[in-house]
C-alpha cells in the first residue's frame, strides 16, 4: 500500500506543479505566442518529476505515468497486479492535484488539459502520432536509465527530469504534451469541453507509444 500511495501522491505533485505552471504562465503554443510561457512549463513538469524521484523514488520507483507503467509491464518489471494498482493510485492522485488546482483558480481556466494544438492546424492522425512518438522516447529512456545493470543509478531521477523538460518542448506543439495518461485524465474530466472529447488520443497515444518503447528496449537492452 506504500507504494500505491507514493504513486498517488508523486502524480498530485506532478499534476499540480505542472498543469499549475500551464495555467499560471498562460501556456500557449501557437506560432508567435509566448515562448517564456512553454519554456517554465517545460521545465515545471520536468522538474516535478526530478523532484519526486528522489522523494518516492525508493518505496514505488517514481512512476508517476501509467505510460511508465505499462513499459515496466511489459519489460517484467512489475507484476500485473501492481501494474492495475500503480495506473489506478495515478488516476486519483492527478484528480487530487487536478482537483486543488480547480479549486484555486476554477475549472473554467482549463486546467492545463491537453487538446490538439488547432491554432498550429495540428489534426487528428499528427496528434496521435506525435504522442506516440515522443511518449515512446520518454518510457525508453526511463527503462534504459533504471535498467538494474546498464542504467544510470541515482542519477536516473535526474535525466529522466531533463528528458521530460526536452519532450514538452517539442511536442507542445502538437497536443500540449501528455504522454502521461493520468495527467490528461483528470484535468479533461474536470475542464469538460474539447479536451474531454479528445481524451482519447491522450490515452491511446501514450500507451502505444510506451510498448513500442519496451519493444525496443526487450531487443536492444537483451544480453542475449
Amino acid at each position: 500500500m506504500k507504494k500505491y500511495l507514493a504513486e498517488m501522491v508523486g502524480t498530485m505533485v506532478l499534476v499540480l506543479m505542472g498543469c499549475g505552471v500551464a495555467v499560471a504562465l498562460g501556456c500557449n503554443s501557437t506560432v508567435g505566442a509566448n515562448t517564456a510561457s512553454v519554456i517554465g512549463t517545460s521545465m515545471a513538469f520536468g522538474l516535478s518529476v526530478v523532484a519526486m524521484a528522489y522523494t518516492v523514488g525508493s518505496i514505488s520507483g517514481c512512476h508517476i505515468n501509467p505510460a511508465i507503467t505499462l513499459g515496466c509491464l511489459l519489460t517484467g518489471r512489475i507484476s500485473t497486479k501492481d501494474a492495475g494498482m500503480y495506473m489506478l493510485f495515478q488516476v486519483i492522485g492527478a484528480f487530487i492535484g487536478a482537483g486543488i488546482l480547480a479549486a484555486l483558480v476554477g475549472c473554467e481556466s482549463g486546467l492545463g488539459a491537453n487538446a490538439l494544438q488547432a491554432g498550429n492546424g495540428i489534426t487528428t492522425c499528427q496528434g496521435v502520432l506525435a504522442e506516440i512518438v515522443f511518449t515512446c522516447v520518454f518510457v525508453l529512456v526511463v527503462l534504459g536509465t533504471t535498467d538494474e545493470k546498464k542504467g544510470a543509478g541515482k542519477s536516473a531521477g535526474m535525466v529522466i527530469g531533463l528528458t521530460l523538460i526536452l519532450v514538452h518542448l517539442a511536442c507542445i506543439y502538437f497536443t500540449g504534451t501528455s504522454v502521461n495518461p493520468a495527467r490528461s485524465i483528470a484535468p479533461a474530466v474536470l475542464a469538460k469541453g474539447v479536451a474531454l472529447e479528445q481524451l482519447w488520443i491522450f490515452i491511446v497515444g501514450p500507451f502505444a507509444g510506451a510498448a513500442i518503447a519496451a519493444g525496443i528496449w526487450k531487443f536492444i537492452g537483451s544480453e542475449d
